[in-house]
């Protein structure tokens, strides 16, 4: 009797795995690889630590630049088109966050809302998501040259770098010194007449903590291996973009280190902003 109901156990498990792939089948007519990809879409969000402000020994706030022509940074900025893969469709992390805003599981703030005080709506949000270009053409009746002024939808093409808000904060209930983002800016350029950069414009803010729930279930491609991929959740936590420190706060109505460097000497500024706060840690050990 154990047997038969053993069989019929057997039985039926192959028959939902038949009629599983069978619907996949039918659903998009071929399966496209080799295997179901069904991990990453399903992830939850790791939730955060708890920390009290009691047991905070350090605290400092930094603004970074993640440029996006670096290298190590190319997977946030490709592709440009979304690209369709195993049971999956790649996007780069601007289309990720424009998708999240029309949906209404991101929510957009404007750009001088540091603070996240001024929450754009829908309508708010896609205004900022396109730019003027102006064309001139000839009139065939009055041979007059007329302006023209047509809307361009910005795409994760047109993105130039991102700033993200984050702290760094030593808890000494767990004796960790920990970051955390608070704050992503997608940065577009802003260019002249003649082509030339004119300055970066911030579209505007996204709360890092509320997006994480969208990015956890998005993948960063992986150059190494397709069928070991982080997401772009993963990306941010690990720290497995390039960046530097453009802003600090300080006495000085925490100016940018633009104001008072360039060049090189604003790499060598910002790298001794992040030893400061790495060696704060090390002086509290003793080896």
């Amino acid at each position: 009797m154990k047997a038969i109901v053993r069989n019929i156990t057997v039985l039926t498990l192959m028959l939902l795995i038949l009629f599983s792939l069978d619907s996949v089948a039918q659903e998009n007519k071929v399966l496209d690889g080799i295997f179901i990809k069904e991990t990453n879409p399903t992830r939850r969000v790791v939730p955060y630590t708890n920390v009290r402000e009691a047991d905070v020994m350090f605290y400092k706030r930094v603004w970074r630049e993640i440029d996006i022509r670096e290298k190590v940074n190319h997977p946030l900025y490709y592709p440009h088109q979304p690209i369709h893969e195993i049971g999956y469709v790649r996007l780069n992390l601007f289309e990720i966050l424009k998708r999240g805003i029309d949906e209404g599981t991101i929510t957009a703030y404007d750009v001088t809302s540091d603070g996240f005080e001024i929450e754009l709506n829908k309508t708010e949000a896609a205004d900022l998501l396109s730019y003027e270009v102006v064309t001139y053409d000839e009139d065939l009746n009055t041979g007059e040259i007329m302006e023209i002024i047509a809307e361009e939808p910005i795409g994760g093409n047109d993105i130039a770098k991102y700033w993200i808000k984050e702290d760094w904060v030593f808890d000494r209930q767990r004796s960790v010194m920990e970051v955390r983002i608070i704050g992503i800016l997608p940065i577009i350029n802003t260019y002249n007449e003649d082509g030339t950069v004119r300055a970066p414009k911030g579209l505007f803010w996204i709360y890092y903590p509320e997006a994480r729930y969208v990015l956890a279930n998005q993948e960063v491609y992986n150059e190494s291996n397709d069928g070991s991929r982080l997401t772009f959740n993963d990306f941010f936590e690990k720290r497995v973009f390039s960046s530097y420190i453009r802003q600090e706060t300080n006495v000085h109505n925490n100016r940018t280190l633009d104001a008072y460097t360039n060049g090189v000497d604003r790499l060598l500024e910002s790298q001794e902003i992040e030893n400061n706060i790495v060696n704060y840690e090390h002086d509290l050990w003793h080896f």
